[in-house]
């Protein structure tokens, strides 16, 4: 047998920003291409756009090229075979009006040189400015493949009039990021996590991870919060908690800000710094008992490790992840009962075992269907003339 065809992607997302949601999102495509190319006999050679490309290429062993210089995206594209826009929240207009025009032109550079372009599996919206579904729905109809990551995108781009038969609604790809190999069956977290019960005579302890951004001016989420944990702390004397910074520095300053209201019980809670590999964050969050998080990938961390999560919605990807767990987020941005939300967070921590076990179906085949995007697009690089 002859060797496997090369296939040079290229790869487009919000990479080398020092996000471990996003860095989640690359190395799960990542590895999924791999798996996907090396069962269907064709050699994915990735090449990511990065913010970043010499971190990027020493994190994942992979070329990389930088996302916002024109001569080494113009010359990634050309020699690249494909285009891979996604995974993650690529085109929505909140946090600003050039990110859907930065991505799209990717793709239709990308297509202009005639290469196949692929849509892995984005979260869409919110899009507030219709000059956008005009554009969006001209790039994404010549693309190969369309995958978004829920319903509520699968609708969003109905209303743009992209027929719905091009879509499918497939999880997050980091429902399907494994823990190392080394990781796997470790026992007992630094901490002292896992789901046994506590003894009466000697309690173990546990962890509750906690995932916080800045998000309202006046930092009243995060006031709410702290009320919160400040209550779950003192109900449960064998709890500490674990704060884990996903986007590095501010999530350690957003950390750092809760600790520093817990008053005496703040003595209970530590600060994990200078995590940047996803998957040793993946550990962390696979040794808690509980996640409280804003940040979407802390609690798909959480439910790929079966951990169960009280989600806080600063963003509709929020409740749309948790509604596919038939979840709904425990506190908004804009509406935080603290004394509820502590209540809802002692229900999940005493009840883990029974969430798991509820969940497990769900989340094992939310697993399995993460692989499908790269499934589709080894496939195709399958039945090409290479």
């Amino acid at each position: 047998m002859g060797q496997a065809p090369v296939v040079k992607i290229a790869l487009s997302g919000y990479y080398g920003f020092d996000n471990s949601g996003d860095e989640a999102v690359l190395q799960s495509i990542l590895l999924a291409l791999q798996e996907q190319g090396q069962a269907q006999g064709v050699q994915i050679e990735p090449i990511v756009l990065s913010a970043n490309p010499a971190k990027t290429s020493a994190m994942y062993g992979v070329r990389a090229a930088h996302r916002m210089r024109p001569g080494d995206l113009l010359r990634t594209l050309r020699e690249a075979d494909g285009l891979i826009s996604g995974g993650g929240s690529l085109l929505q207009d909140a946090t600003s009006a050039k990110t859907i025009p930065y991505y799209l032109a990717v793709l239709k550079l990308a297509q202009l040189f005639g290469k196949p372009t692929f849509v892995y599996s984005q979260g869409i919206g919110p899009v507030n400015r219709p000059m956008f579904f005009g554009w969006i729905r001209s790039v994404f109809k010549r693309c190969a493949v369309v995958t978004v990551r829920d319903q509520e995108s699968a609708d969003l781009l109905g209303r743009m009039r992209l027929p719905q038969e091009r879509i499918t609604v497939v999880p997050d790809p980091v429902m399907g990021l494994p823990l190392r190999a080394a990781a796997r069956g470790g026992g007992e977290s630094p901490m002292g996590g896992g789901s046994d019960a506590p003894a009466e005579s000697a309690p173990v302890k546990r962890t509750v991870g906690v995932s916080v951004r800045f998000w309202n001016a006046d930092r009243s989420e995060l006031e709410a919060l702290s009320r919160s944990l400040a209550l779950l702390l003192a109900a449960r004397p064998e709890v500490r908690l674990r704060f884990l910074p996903f986007h590095l520095p501010s999530d350690e300053v957003a950390s750092q800000f809760v600790i520093d209201r817990l008053g005496d019980h703040g003595a209970r809670a530590e600060l994990v710094r200078g995590i940047e590999h996803p998957q040793d964050m993946l550990a962390q969050v696979e040794g808690c008992d509980l996640l409280i998080g804003m940040r979407l990938h802390s609690l798909i961390y959480a439910a790929s490790q079966f951990v169960p999560m009280v989600g806080i919605s600063y963003d509709p990807k929020i409740d749309q992840f948790l509604h596919r767990l038939g979840m709904k987020a425990a506190a908004s941005t804009s509406q935080f009962d603290a004394d509820k939300f502590a209540e809802e967070a002692l229900r999940l921590l005493d009840g883990r075992d029974q969430w798991a076990a509820a969940s497990r179906a769900a989340i094992e085949a939310l697993k399995a269907q993460a692989q499908w995007p790269a499934q589709r697009i080894a496939a195709f690089y399958k039945k090409q003339p290479f």
